[in-house]
């Protein structure tokens, strides 16, 4: 069953042949570790997912979270059960310090053992992965009382976390948030407003719950510079050895989504006077930080959080592949082109070329993606840990150029994958009795999750590719290059393929020039989520040239398999990118000039 969820031949050629991920454990930080530890997670977490999470997946979609009448949240108790036994496991704290109580794993090792709980159960997976994202954050901005009181317990699995950043008004427009927070005489805050779309925002699951509020305070300057992060807290802490005390934030209402049905999404007022904490209406938070600060800090979170989205919209992908390709090897249907003879046995799905053309371009979507996701987590280690202070920053940079297309490019291509195991199932697919229907509607949520294609686009162009004089698309280029290099030495196929990439990169670099040539921000950015969808097929294309390379002229059906899926991305996906980057450099203005009353 592993292998219908993800293919471990694929990991381990993606962490060990490719990537070298045995090689951090000469680093300090990982000094204990060894393949066989990694191993050994990796195993843990596949088993935890296939026993504990997948079998409820169905269930929980069928059975949504609902809110009693007094307010709390009432869901099926294999969630609770499942988390438990991964907390138990020490998994919640395997990236983080040993004097955490964490494991030190490199952040690649951590992002696959995640994959398998996301693939297995996107719903319950969102609990310890938000968990996880507002712990990271704490440990890295939080003070030391902050990180004893709400880090740790978060690492035991006690408390768990949210983000708490979109309004009903709002949106992604955070400049826009009135969620306020008024300084007290003791040195909390007492916060009011209401957050939206907040997964995770209330259960049973949990002793507690730490919201990550963004909230401006009176004496703020307007705008995004006057938001601040608090830390907000479903119930205060202990003092004085007095009982916990009820914080004011209250549950509104349940979201009931499309996809991710087993994970409670709330919408949540704070300090609306249902609770009195301390004594008056409010809720208590917890300055995170200085003031002011708080977008700088949450993107910290958000940036984790994006390439988290990216990973669950890959996992999706490629466990709706894994099954559609299980089934096409067992329906029969039909028979090859010549056989006359009605009475010869049909054959199985598979032997069709145009089932063969679903499953190619499904395989070379989502392998690409985990190649590429798996890349970014190695320049979050690299970044981190690399011996030299340049390697650390050439590091940082490379991965803000590539996170709006980590998160947004599965998003997109990964929930076509979605769809094409729809197609391959036939009638099959869009029934429940089927896996694959559940898992395009939990990846549909994912082009809107942590910033839509528009947000990424905006953030690619208008941001990534022009900051710091461009020097991130230089040092991409300069990759790229790199592997161009190696591959025109291997002759055959990765040196046509590598020709090709050489073209495409060239042409994105000249129209990002040329959309900045106006020097009218409007014009260059009208259509900047095309730009999206150009520039990270290219990208994904480098990652397809890269597992080439690594895969070198090794035999074999896995190989052959690379070189297939390679082979078929390159011969109908790359050759899009040519139009698409031509209609860019055009300027075209339609979306500019095209007056609203006529849509």
């Amino acid at each position: 069953m592993t292998d219908d969820v993800l293919c471990k031949r694929d990991l381990e050629f993606l962490l060990y042949e490719w990537l070298d991920i045995g090689a951090l454990t000469s680093r300090e930080r990982f000094a204990e570790h060894s393949r066989e530890t990694f191993d050994a997670v990796l195993e843990l977490s596949a088993d935890i997912a296939i026993k504990e999470f997948a079998p409820h997946n169905k269930k929980a979609d069928q059975n949504q979270p609902v809110m009693r009448p007094d307010g709390t949240v009432e869901m099926i108790d294999e969630v609770g059960h499942a988390l438990e036994i991964f907390a138990k496991a020490g998994l919640m704290s395997g990236q983080f310090d040993e004097e955490l109580g964490g494991m030190q794993l490199p952040a690649t090792i951590a992002r696959v053992a995640m994959a398998w709980l996301q693939a297995a159960n996107a719903s319950t997976a969102s609990y310890p992965l938000l968990t996880m994202a507002n712990a990271n954050l704490l440990a890295e901005y939080g003070t030391a009382s902050q990180i004893d009181e709400y880090v740790r317990p978060m690492l035991e699995g006690r408390y768990f976390g949210t983000m708490c950043l979109s309004e009903p008004q709002a949106g992604s427009s955070l400049a826009d948030i009135t969620t306020r927070a008024i300084r007290q005489d003791d040195g909390t805050y007492r916060v009011a407003g209401t957050k939206m779309w907040i997964s995770g925002g209330d259960h049973e699951l949990s002793d507690n719950i730490v919201h990550l509020v963004l909230a401006k305070t009176p004496d703020g300057p307007p705008g995004i510079k006057g938001i601040s992060l608090f830390i907000v807290p479903k119930y205060l802490p202990e003092a004085n050895g007095s009982s916990r005390e009820r914080n004011d934030v209250t549950l509104i209402g349940l979201n009931h989504k499309m996809g991710n049905r087993g994970t409670a999404n709330t919408h949540l007022a704070f300090g609306d006077g249902t609770h009195s904490p301390r004594g008056k209406a409010g809720a208590v938070g917890f300055l995170v930080g200085a003031e002011g600060r708080g977008l700088s800090y949450m993107f910290h979170m958000m940036n984790e959080a994006r390439v988290g989205v990216g990973m669950l919209a890959t996992v999706l992908g490629y466990t709706g592949y894994r099954k559609s390709l299980a089934y096409a090897k067992v329906r029969a249907q039909g028979r090859p082109l010549g056989v006359k003879d009605p009475l010869s046995p049909p054959v199985p799905i598979i032997e069709h070329p145009d089932v063969r053309r679903m499953l190619l371009a499904q395989k070379s979507y989502v392998e690409g993606a985990m190649a590429l996701n798996l890349y970014c987590a190695r320049l979050v280690d690299d970044a981190a840990t690399a011996p030299e202070s340049d390697a650390r920053a050439a590091a940082a940079l490379l991965l803000d150029v590539l996170t709006p297309i980590a998160k947004s490019w599965p998003s997109q291509w990964c929930l076509e994958a979605n769809s094409l195991a729809i197609q391959v199932h036939g009638g099959y697919g869009y029934t429940t009795d089927y896996d694959v229907e559940q898992h395009y509607r939990d990846n549909r949520l994912n082009p809107i999750h942590e910033g839509t294609h528009g947000v990424q686009g905006l953030d690619l162009l208008g941001r990534k590719v022009v900051m710091q004089g461009g020097a991130g698309m230089v040092l991409l280029g300069a990759e790229i290059e790199k592997t161009i290099g190696r591959a025109s030495e291997l002759g055959g196929q990765a040196a046509a393929q590598a020709e090709q990439l050489g073209a495409a990169w060239t042409q994105v670099v000249d129209t990002t020039m040329r959309l900045w040539s106006t020097g009218d921000p409007a014009v260059a950015l009208a259509n900047s989520s095309l730009y999206l969808e150009s520039f990270g097929h290219v990208v994904i294309a480098w990652i397809w040239l890269e597992q080439l390379v690594a895969a070198g002229d090794r035999e074999g059906s896995f190989y052959d398999g690379k070189r297939a899926a390679a082979r078929f991305f390159y011969t109908f996906e790359l050759p899009k990118v040519a139009q698409q980057l031509t209609t860019l450099a055009s300027l075209d203005t339609l979306l500019l000039d095209t007056d609203p009353n006529c849509l």
